[in-house]
């Protein structure tokens, strides 16, 4: 394994996963950009291996990632898009062999593995950087543009709802509905789309939480044993953010609020409005001392395509940019490691009748206490 790159050389990269997303939406991406190859790939299903060569026809193909590691040694990074249940073993078993990993979210399904990763990267030096690709939607990236800005003023919480009609399909030759089987999965919605949700919280409140409180539902426990329904509240220093997460909506959509001191933004997919307080004197709307301008924009942001192929350019630039940098477990894998710790505790708060629960554990006393 080589591990090593420069910058505008060009990347050898190998896929773990070839299911909907491996095939779907990273490797469409990667064969748009010049600077990267993907040389092998690796999946458990045989018929999933045979439909490889369609897409990458000089690719290697192996039927584990054990094999694929110990056969390849030209390789730079490892992109890990299986279900949960194995992304902590594949990302160790790549950064101790040398290589920078890209994994899918959740980065684990548990907070221990999360830590040990980004203890790993540290001491093998090498990148663990985690798919958060909402933040590279161009509507997210408009709300982030207008709060730098300072046009809403300080943020003080935020609303985020993720509405889905089903849970997302995995492909027929494997395990169609792994989604709703805890054993791979790891948990239901809040495991599976959680992560996009908390992350977007971290840039707009500008800090991390420090407690959650958390309630969820199971509409079909008869034949699944994850959750379909999440709500969550996080408390930042600064104020609070609201997610509610749904598997059984009657409409596909994302509908974001920022609440600042001077405004706010709110978002319908691809509809974004900008609201900007003016006041003539006090703060009493009815005595007509403040009214709001309002701005309306619309930000194509392909949010029914749900493999998200548009937005991952942007994301592997900073993939690329961390390697470069040396940022073995930077901003993002930490992100990733918080999102971890809010899923994780937010199962614990709702096992305990919605208790409010302390966040912000370290990442050692994480691997100590096997949390």
């Amino acid at each position: 394994m080589t591990g090593r790159t420069s910058s505008g050389r060009r990347l050898r990269g190998a896929l773990v996963g070839f299911g909907f997303i491996g095939a779907k939406g990273h490797v469409p991406a990667y064969a748009k950009r010049e600077d990267v190859e993907i040389v092998a790939v690796a999946d458990v299903c045989p018929a999933r291996r045979e439909k490889v060569a369609e897409q990458l026809p000089r690719a290697r193909v192996y039927e584990s990632h054990e094999a694929l590691l110990a056969a390849e040694r030209e390789l730079d990074f490892l992109d890990v898009a299986t279900p949960p249940c194995d992304h902590a073993a594949i990302a160790r078993a790549g950064l101790e062999l040398g290589l920078h990993v890209l994994c899918e979210k959740p980065l684990t399904t548990t907070l221990a593995d999360a830590a040990s990763l980004l203890e790993t990267a540290k001491r093998a030096r090498r990148v663990l950087f985690p798919a958060h690709n909402y933040k590279h939607a161009p509507v997210v990236q408009a709300i982030r543009e207008i709060i730098a800005s300072g046009k809403i003023g300080k943020v003080r919480s935020v609303t985020l709802g993720t509405y889905r009609n089903t849970h997302a399909k995995g492909v027929t030759e494997w395990n169609t509905h792994w989604r709703r089987q805890v054993r791979y999965s790891g948990g239901g919605i809040a495991m599976d789309h959680g992560s996009h949700s908390f992350y977007l919280t971290f840039d707009w409140m500008g800090a991390w939480p420090t407690a959650v409180t958390a309630k969820m539902s199971n509409l079909e426990p008869q034949k699944y044993d994850t959750e379909d329904n999440f709500s969550v509240v996080l408390t930042f220093p600064n104020g609070l953010a609201h997610a509610h997460l749904t598997w059984t909506a009657g409409v596909r959509k994302v509908q974001y609020s920022v609440q600042g001191d001077q405004g706010a933004i709110t978002v319908s997919d691809d509809d974004l409005e900008i609201a900007v307080m003016k006041r003539t004197g006090g703060e009493d709307v009815a005595q007509g001392n403040v009214t709001w301008e309002f701005e309306k924009r619309t930000i194509a942001s392909d949010w029914m395509d749900a493999s998200h192929t548009r937005w991952f350019n942007a994301m592997f630039d900073q993939f690329r940019a961390a390697i470069d940098r040396g940022d073995y477990a930077g901003k993002e894998a930490q992100d990733a490691y918080r999102c971890i710790e809010i899923i994780t505790t937010a199962y614990q708060s709702a096992a305990q009748g919605c208790r409010e629960l302390p966040l912000g554990v370290p990442p050692d006393e994480a691997v100590r206490s096997g949390r």
